[in-house]
């Protein structure tokens, strides 16, 4: 058996490609051995005697099938869970969705005029303070209370 490291080393550097990736034909073993020179290696390219090898990729299709089911509501139960719940989703994130939600039902109510100014202040602060648990215990208690025009 013939060592074309050299040859294999100077074909990489001129295809732009790891040694790994240089494929050499069995068949001419011989005739690459005598090729010393960068320019002999070239010519050697050019017949198609040393090619490079395609890149090899990773399948992602293991990936989208796992993620397919995901995406229904799938592999989320206790035993896929490493987190905690606050680790998952921490609390003040939740807080922070919430209270966004709130404010911006708080403002479209004052925008289309169906709430007072003051009223928009007050609850904006109550809001903020924690009163209420979600946008429909707002509006229950704003009906509740009678201070929602038109309805």
């Amino acid at each position: 058996m013939v060592t074309l490291a050299t040859q294999k080393r100077i074909a990489a550097d001129l295809l732009k490609v790891g040694q790994t990736r240089v494929w050499i034909d069995p068949k001419s073993y011989e005739e690459v051995s005598e090729a010393v020179t960068r320019e002999d290696i070239r010519k050697l390219i050019k017949r198609n005697v040393i090619q490079k090898k395609p890149k090899k990729g990773n399948s992602r299709g293991r990936y989208k099938r796992l993620k397919a089911q995901k995406d229904k509501g799938r592999r989320r139960g206790p035993g896929s869970r490493k987190g905690t719940r606050n680790a998952r989703e921490p609390s003040k994130e939740r807080w922070i969705k919430n209270v966004r939600s709130m404010r911006r039902k708080l403002r479209e109510l004052r925008d289309t005029g169906k709430i007072e100014k003051k009223v928009y202040r007050e609850y904006y602060r109550k809001i903020k303070g924690g009163v209420f648990r979600n946008t429909s215990q707002l509006l229950t208690h704003l009906k509740d209370y009678g201070l929602i025009k038109g309805d």
